[in-house]
């Protein structure tokens, strides 16, 4: 959430989002947030969010020496993190 809360461009709704995943409840006052005040950053969030976890998943197979580094580079520059607004 926080590499996602550094890239948006609006400077308000970067500092929102950064005070709402401080503490704990952060996922749940996260989520509010965006539904309530940033509807327009929900799709780019999820975006962003599975993209994440693909490049985590394909980072975990490396370590694991399930795959080799060369198909993990290639992946991982084809599937780079996608826009924020």
């Amino acid at each position: 959430m926080e590499d996602f809360i550094d890239l948006v461009s609006d400077d308000r709704a970067s500092r929102r989002l950064a005070r709402a995943i401080d503490g704990r409840g952060a996922f749940r006052r996260f989520k509010n947030e965006l539904n309530e005040e940033y509807p327009h950053l929900l799709q780019p969030w999820y975006d962003f969010r599975d993209t994440r976890a693909v490049r985590r998943a394909v980072e975990w197979l490396l370590d694991e020496s399930l795959i080799n580094d060369a198909a993990a580079d290639r992946f991982l520059a084809e599937h780079p993190d996608p826009p924020v607004p």
